[in-house]
């Protein structure tokens, strides 16, 4: 598959099965090996991230499914959100994106000329690495969606896996065989989004 093909095999898929086409170790490994490709500015690294897989990945969406009871006062209306929820718990499991802040900051002291550009850069790595995982999961079958439940959960979920303080939550990616592939979706001429000149 090349690579412009498994973007088009991205897709927010969020009616998914706890099924897996490959192992939970060549998921992890997967990761793994994008985390370090994936690049940074300044190398600087900052990304980190999370696997978590059966009663780990459950737990995860307990988490929120408890969080967000908490401030959804209409019981009527939080029993969307919590369909909504289940769905994301039925995968097989979750990606979790943090920015270790230290980076940042680190890097603030070091090049103060760029101090105000290194949070920036942050989020242009965290992108980066979102939609490398996405795109790396759905070229091995696998369906994922890219949910923000954070920072609402932040303090739940890094007490709940013994997380470094530093690390900032910036999404979660429940993923799993697509058991109802998403519709079409209209997307906007490439004509009227991308300028061409000298060609």
């Amino acid at each position: 598959m090349s690579f412009v093909t498994a973007l088009e095999t991205r897709r927010s898929q969020y009616a998914l099965t706890d099924a897996s086409p490959i192992s939970d170790q060549e998921i992890a490994d997967l990761v793994k090996k994008v985390v370090v490709d994936v690049p940074s500015a300044f190398n600087s690294q900052p990304q980190r991230a999370v696997v978590l897989f059966g009663d780990a990945s459950q737990k995860l969406w307990d988490i929120v499914k408890e969080t967000l009871r908490k401030v959804v006062n209409d019981e009527e209306a939080f029993k969307s959100t919590e369909a909504k929820i289940d769905s994301f718990a039925a995968g097989h499991g979750t990606v979790l994106f943090y920015d270790d802040e230290d980076v940042t900051k680190q890097l603030q002291e070091n090049i103060p000329a760029y101090a105000a550009n290194f949070p920036g850069f942050a989020r242009d790595a965290a992108g980066m690495l979102q939609l490398a995982v996405w795109t790396a999961l759905a070229e091995k079958g696998l369906g994922a969606s890219l949910q923000h439940y954070n920072p609402l959960i932040d303090e739940a979920v890094a007490a709940e896996f013994g997380l470094p303080k530093s690390w900032k939550l910036q999404a979660q990616m429940p993923f799993g065989v697509v058991a109802q592939p998403a519709g079409p979706v209209e997307k906007q001429p490439a004509d009227d989004r991308v300028k061409v000149f000298g060609l």
